[in-house]
C-alpha cells in the first residue's frame, strides 16, 4: 500500500501517523510504522476480533461481541479512507470497520493486554479461536 499522505496542519501534532502499512505475502500479518519510529505487526485474527465496526463493538460496551473462530483469517484487501484511515477487507466478508491511525496505534500498543482479555472472554463463554 502507497504510504497516507501526511495531514494537514489542522490535525493535532500528537496523533500518530504512518509511514508504511505494509501486508505480509500470506496476508495474515500487517505491519504498521509510524512516524515517531514505532513498528507494530498484528496479525489478521487480532484486527478481525478487534474490529472497531458496530458489529464487533456494538453500540456501547455492553454490546460488545466476542468473534470466535476466527483464527484462518486473512486480510482479502486494503483500501485507504480519506487521509486517516484504512478499510480492511477480510477473507470472512467482514469490511465494515474503518481502522484510524490513532485505533492502529492502540491496536499495537495494547497488543498484550487485549490479547490476553480476548483469550479470556473466548474461554469464559465457552469459545473458541478454530472454526467450529
Amino acid at each position: 500500500m502507497t504510504t497516507p499522505t501526511h495531514p494537514t496542519a489542522s490535525t493535532s501534532a500528537s496523533s500518530p501517523w504512518p509511514t508504511e502499512i505494509r501486508l505480509s505475502p500470506d496476508k495474515r500479518l500487517l505491519s504498521v510504522t509510524f512516524e515517531d519510529g514505532t513498528r507494530y505487526a498484528l496479525p489478521a485474527e487480532y484486527l478481525r476480533v478487534t474490529s472497531p465496526s458496530a458489529e464487533v463493538q456494538g453500540h456501547g460496551k455492553a454490546q460488545k461481541q466476542t468473534v470466535p473462530g476466527k483464527i484462518d483469517v486473512a486480510i482479502a484487501s486494503i483500501s485507504p479512507v480519506g487521509n486517516y484511515a484504512v478499510r480492511l477487507n477480510f477473507d470472512d466478508g467482514h469490511d465494515t470497520g474503518l481502522f484510524t491511525w490513532t485505533y492502529l496505534a492502540e491496536l499495537g500498543r495494547d497488543q498484550d493486554k487485549l490479547w490476553t482479555e480476548y483469550l479470556a472472554e473466548l474461554q469464559q463463554k465457552g469459545l473458541s479461536r478454530s472454526r467450529s
